[in-house]
Formats: structure tokens, C-alpha cells, sequence
């Protein structure tokens, strides 16, 4: 199973050492210790988005870019049929024909002032 933590430890670990950065460097500029910065690398920590914006900037990559390579990572990981997370019971799934396609489907209304020009 792929864990999120761990594809964006990848990524993080992948982004500094294209600009052929120490984990010491990243960690000073972070303001985040060696270790904690090193455990969030090796997917053993769940970084908050307040370290993830401080580590990013450190890198001089905005946290968009991050995340967007970690969403491709995870698209790569769904494609290859690896579980990625648990998803529901089979029991408790909505069958794909019983899946609501529009939003009136969902709220059984349309508000047509809800919908940005």
C-alpha cells in the first residue's frame, strides 16, 4: 500500500537533491530539525501544511508543485492497481449506476445563481 506521507517524502527527497542540497541546508533554512526533516523524507512523519510551506520555501518550490507531483505520483499508483488507501466496505459502496453525474442530481434542485459567470 502507498501512503501519501511516503510519496511526498519522495518527492521532497527527489526536489533537493536535484539542486544538489544536504539535508542540513534544507533543515536550517526550514528552521525544522535535521531529523524531523529527515523522517518527513523517509515517509516516517506526517508533515502539517505550516512545515510543508516552511520546507517547500526552503527549497524555493512553491507547495503547489509539490503536491502536484505527489498527485501524479499517486495517479501513477492507481494506474498500476497498487491500493493506495482502504477504501469502504463493499458493502457500504455506491454501486456506479446509483452515482449522481450533476449537481441536481445531488442536491435534486439546480440553483442557477450558484454558478459563476
Amino acid at each position: 500500500m502507498v501512503l501519501l506521507r511516503q510519496l511526498l517524502g519522495d518527492v521532497l527527497r527527489q526536489l533537493r537533491l536535484r539542486q544538489g542540497r544536504t539535508l542540513r541546508e534544507v533543515s536550517a533554512a526550514a528552521r525544522v530539525s535535521l531529523g524531523y526533516l529527515s523522517e518527513v523524507e523517509r515517509g516516517q512523519k506526517e508533515a502539517s501544511s505550516e512545515l510543508l510551506s516552511s520546507i517547500c520555501k526552503a527549497l524555493g518550490v512553491p507547495l503547489s508543485h509539490v503536491l502536484r507531483e505527489v498527485a501524479d505520483s499517486l495517479a501513477l499508483a492507481e494506474l498500476q492497481h497498487e491500493p493506495v488507501m482502504a477504501g469502504a466496505p463493499e458493502h457500504e459502496r455506491i454501486p456506479a449506476e446509483r452515482i449522481p453525474e450533476t449537481p441536481e442530481e445531488i442536491t435534486g434542485e439546480f440553483r442557477g445563481d450558484m454558478v459563476a459567470a
